[in-house]
Parts: C-alpha cells; sequence; structure tokens
C-alpha cells in the first residue's frame, strides 16, 4: 500500500528513531508499504521517519542506479541485484577518501545538492527476519546507506551542505513546508494538511 510520504519540516524527520523488536506491531506490512511506496516514488531508499515512524528501519533497492554508463559492469551488477531492509542499524566505522555526489530526498522534492560522503562504511543491522549482520559496504551502495542512516539519526542531507548553498535553496524549502511542492507522488506537508 502506497502511503505519503513526510515532507521537509515535519518534526518527525528529525527525531532519532528508537530500535524496535521482532514483535513491533505490523512490521511485515511496514516493510511492503515502505518498499511500494518508495518504488512508486522512483527513489532508491526509503527511511521509516519519511512515513511518519520514529524507529530505526529503512529500505533500499539500488536498482535504478544500475544503468548508469559512468561505473564499471561489475558495480552495474552489485547495484541491479542490491535490494535490502536495514533494522536497528548501527554505524561501525565510516572510512576511505570523501567523494561527492548529487543527491537528493523524496522527503525534500526538487532539491539535488552535492553531498561529501565517505566511500566506505561497516554497519551492524538486522534484515527483516531479524538475522543479525556486520558489513561492509563501498561505492553508491555505501552512499545510500549512509543517506538513509543519516534519517534514522534525525539527520537530512541538506544539513551537510554549506551555508551559502543553505541560504540559496531556503524559499524551495519553506515552499515543501508550505505544500507548495508538486512531486508526483503523495506527500503530507508540515504547514498544510494532505494532498
Amino acid at each position: 500500500m502506497i502511503i505519503p510520504i513526510y515532507g521537509y519540516g515535519e518534526p518527525v524527520l528529525r527525531q532519532v528513531g528508537a530500535e524496535i523488536t521482532p514483535d513491533y506491531p505490523n512490521l511485515k506490512e511496514i516493510i511492503a508499504n515502505m518498499y511500494d511506496t518508495m518504488y512508486n516514488a522512483y527513489g532508491v531508499g526509503l527511511a521509516a521517519p519519511q512515513v511518519g515512524l520514529a524507529i530505526r528501519l529503512f529500505v533500499i533497492d539500488t536498482e535504478p542506479f544500475s544503468d548508469s554508463d559512468d561505473l564499471s559492469k561489475e558495480e552495474q551488477e552489485q547495484l541491479k541485484t542490491f535490494k535490502r531492509t536495514f533494522i536497528n542499524a548501527k554505524m561501525l566505522k565510516e572510512e576511505g577518501e570523501e567523494w561527492g555526489f548529487n543527491e537528493g530526498c523524496l522527503s525534500i522534492p526538487d532539491v539535488r545538492e552535492d553531498v561529501y560522503r565517505n566511500e566506505r562504511i561497516t554497519l551492524e543491522y538486522f534484515d527483516e527476519d531479524f538475522n543479525k549482520k556486520t558489513e561492509v559496504f563501498d561505492g553508491l551502495i555505501a552512499r545510500v546507506i549512509q543517506h538513509e542512516y543519516d534519517h534514522i539519526e534525525g539527520i537530512l542531507f541538506t544539513d551537510k551542505i554549506s551555508t551559502l548553498k543553505k541560504t540559496l535553496i531556503k524559499k524551495k524549502l519553506q515552499n515543501i513546508m508550505e505544500g507548495k511542492a508538486r512531486p508526483d507522488y503523495k506527500m503530507k506537508f508540515a504547514n498544510k494538511k494532505g494532498r
């Protein structure tokens, strides 16, 4: 089921997510709804705070990135099949060179900025069946995970850009809060009822 994505300015986007247990109410349904909502909005990742839940859960499917000609065949193949649910994720390490990439966010439609992130991360998390895992990720997959991980920490990608860039996008952010953004997916705006 497709559910509304919470827009910039919604307080839940600034909350640090709470850890959950396997008996969290309707967890399988929430995860399925998050994938449906992400695909409907043509996203590659979606975190629970973006659908109004202040919990440590996010989903990722990097397949849309796999057709980029800038990538090696190996990386294209990796991106094509990377679909994962992350529960109670904990960042253990961020390492390697920082590199820039033009990021966007479903909660902040029509705003894209270059964000610098480490190239490699080590993450501890549980999958949807609550199997505990510790894995190392790099490249675009690491970047998508870092972006979604920020969401469960109450951080948005706009927090990671320069003061000048923040000033330049201030009006766009205000418009999103007032419900003046018009993405082609359902959203819930901070200062406006539904859409």
